[in-house]
């Protein structure tokens, strides 16, 4: 998967990683990241770094619900930099948002994700990711889900 680097606008390889017990002392002390992702260690997180280097560019959180066919999105951050018009880095979330897609082929679950997002990121969601709303949720599946992974991964 590639990043891109608005600045210079050059892309950049980048890889998604499982998050591991050492790196969240690590996440809390960069002040990149507005919540304390410490809390998230019952489900399974992801982080997505420039491949071959350490900066942790974006945080994901998941839950699995094998009985709901589903993977649910429980959090998903850019990191400081990395957010709104200012930020450095793009494409970041596309990255995460398709990861987690491509998990939920992989569990056989025809891509269902979903998420319950802020009210100001649903129409973004909506229109750049390709997701649906479900009464609080959003949601994403088979095609959709297909055209994400193609795009981002």
């Amino acid at each position: 998967m590639k990043l891109i680097e608005l600045e210079k606008r050059l892309e950049f390889k980048a890889e998604i990683l499982k998050v591991e017990d050492e790196d969240y002392p690590l996440i809390n002390k960069s002040g990149q990241f507005e919540f304390d992702w410490a809390k998230e260690k019952e489900h399974h997180v992801f982080k997505i770094v420039k491949k071959d280097a350490d900066e942790i560019l974006g945080l994901l959180s998941v839950i699995i619900y094998p009985k709901e066919w589903r993977v649910h999105i429980n959090l998903l951050e850019n990191s400081n930099e990395n957010k709104g018009k200012g930020k450095k880095i793009d494409k970041i979330a596309g990255c995460l948002l398709a990861f987690a897609a491509r998990l939920a082929f992989q569990k056989g679950y025809l891509g269902f994700v979903s998420l319950v997002p802020k009210t100001e990121l649903i129409g973004l969601y909506v229109k750049k990711y390709g997701f649906s709303v479900f009464g609080n949720q959003l949601a994403i599946e088979k095609q959709a889900s297909i055209d994400l992974i193609e795009k981002y991964l």
